[in-house]
């Protein structure tokens, strides 16, 4: 798919029938809508160093004046809920009464209204996996430059610092893979990044399930990453069940399969941005 220009009030138009309806259910039933969004790569830039990644300084103005006018806008995120929430400078904002985030893919949320995050007992195979993991990577040669991310409920080997990212990538993926079916873990690929996590839960189960507890029409989602490629079959089956939907890729030449799918590119963060401000302008 392409991308459209876009000015910074306009709103962009999808490429596909099915981006284009979905859209129009959007602005004629916001208040029946989800607008659901990836957070690293979508509302904040891609940096070597996750520790440091921010929201695009524009994403929360556009998110609290967007929120009131939709049933709900949801941070769906492989990071901690909490994480995301300190990351992304949720809390305490007004007009964002109607914000979640659902982290760890779903396994963790925090609700704007409460401020508070539910989440259940940690897999023991995580710890498991962090215990072992740095003399594993040693024992099978890792590449220079790739290192450990301690997520809490997961674990992730990053490769973008090596020489070679995309070859130290492709060579772990097996070995990392036998090592989480050991724990009884999957491994969750992304952006130079190997993520290593308990089953069950991905970003497609988390926006479905909570796409269906607000009895949305419609949905909106966003993401960048391979991460996101559950979510966006999740949006294919609900509306194959009747509910609109519109798929929105954050512009990335790393991840050609997301913009495939997509019905609209943006272009990265502060493409996301800035439909969400011309969404908010539209129907506020």
């Amino acid at each position: 798919m392409g991308s459209h220009p876009e000015s910074k009030d306009s709103l962009p138009a999808p490429v596909t029938p099915a981006g284009r309806d979905a859209l129009e259910a959007i602005l004629a039933h916001p208040a029946r809508t989800v607008v659901a969004l990836d957070f690293d790569g979508t509302l904040a830039p891609i940096v070597p160093d996750p520790d440091r990644a921010r929201a695009h300084p524009d994403a929360v103005p556009a998110l609290a004046a967007l929120a009131p006018e939709v049933a709900s806008v949801a941070v769906v995120t492989g990071r901690p809920a909490g994480v995301a929430v300190r990351h992304g400078g949720f809390a305490g904002v007004p007009g964002l009464e109607h914000l979640v985030v659902l982290g760890h893919y779903g396994a963790e949320r925090w609700d704007a209204v409460s401020g508070t995050v539910t989440a259940p007992a940690p897999h023991p195979g995580v710890a498991a996996v962090r215990a072992e993991l740095p003399g594993f990577l040693d024992r099978i040669g890792a590449w220079q430059g790739t290192w450990i991310e301690e997520k809490g409920r997961a674990v992730a080997v990053h490769t973008r610092r090596a020489d070679d990212p995309q070859a130290a990538f492709e060579a772990l993926r097996e070995p990392l893979g036998e090592l989480a079916a050991r724990h009884g873990l999957i491994v969750e690929p992304g952006r130079m990044v190997l993520e290593l996590r308990p089953p069950g839960m991905d970003k497609g189960v988390a926006l479905s399930e909570y796409v269906r507890e607000t009895g949305a029409e419609a949905v909106l989602y966003a993401g960048d990453d391979l991460g996101d490629l559950p979510a966006f079959a999740a949006v294919d089956k609900l509306r194959s069940e009747g509910i609109p939907g519109l798929l929105v890729c954050s512009g990335s030449s790393e991840v050609a399969e997301l913009a495939e799918r997509a019905d609209l590119v943006v272009d990265g963060p502060a493409g996301v941005v800035r439909l969400l401000a011309a969404l908010a302008a539209r129907i506020g």
